[in-house]
């Protein structure tokens, strides 16, 4: 499938999203990821589907948070445009898991370790020096950023932080749950149905959360919860949580 997002214009990341979709290294990565995270750890999808899923999410918030007049880094630091902006979003979501092709332990730090001979030939052409300097070390910031131990500067590195965590759907972690792994990580994400990011009323972003049970809240104030908290975007979320009256069961049973 595809690596696609609504591009609505943006030359650039049009061409970026050619070059990334035919570049066979990049895809080579997101499979060598997935093999570690699923076929050796057991754990849920971290290849071309998580990174489309974070990329979406990641650039509807940037694009409703500059709609309501907030300057992304690359604007307010290097006078660079919004588009620009789209495009570090993009790629950071793009490569911000690529270093579990090494190892789950300190993934973040080896997909900054193979980035940035990607990133300059994904650009290349787009920016000349120092831009294009420039443009590599946004995307790395914002690609850092959505690791718990490093906090964002910029609202491309907020946003890219808090879609990480919206990968949460039912189904996304069927993987660990078919597996035998029973546990409150995997019964709670078969709980949330659709998570759904839209403009808000009293802040700009509002992120919706369906679930079918109430134990998707678990998902909700240990992983999301913490995401926002320390993406600098904090002030600027609504997180909603629908949970139906009657909810559906997940597990029958378990023997210990």
């Amino acid at each position: 499938m595809a690596f696609e997002v609504p591009v609505q214009g943006n030359a650039k990341l049009s061409v970026v999203l050619e070059r990334m979709n035919s570049d066979e290294e990049v895809k080579a990565l997101w499979k060598a990821s997935n093999i570690n995270a699923i076929d050796r750890l057991g754990f849920s999808d971290h290849g071309s589907t998580h990174v489309r899923i974070v990329a979406r999410n990641a650039l509807k918030m940037l694009r409703l948070l500059v709609e309501a007049g907030h300057q992304p880094g690359v604007v307010k630091n290097y006078g660079l445009t919004k588009e620009d902006a789209e495009v570090v979003v993009v790629l950071a979501s793009a490569m911000h898991d690529i270093g579990l092709s090494v190892h789950r332990e300190n993934h973040d730090e080896f997909s900054i370790m193979l980035s940035p001979p990607i990133l300059r030939r994904l650009l290349q052409g787009l920016y000349e020096e120092p831009t294009l300097t420039f443009m590599v070390a946004e995307t790395q910031h914002a690609m850092i950023s959505h690791h718990e131990g490093f906090v964002p500067y910029t609202i491309e590195g907020g946003v890219v932080r808090v879609a990480d965590a919206l990968d949460m759907e039912k189904g996304r972690a069927r993987i660990p749950f078919a597996s035998g792994s029973i546990n409150i990580h995997s019964v709670s994400a078969l709980a949330i149905d659709k998570v759904r990011v839209g403009k808000g009323t009293d802040r700009p972003v509002l992120i919706d959360i369906l679930m079918n049970n109430s134990a998707g809240i678990f998902q909700v104030d240990e992983l999301l919860k913490e995401k926002i908290a320390r993406s600098g975007l904090r002030e600027h979320i609504t997180v909603e949580v629908k949970v139906p009256e009657t909810e559906s069961g997940i597990v029958k049973g378990l023997r210990l």
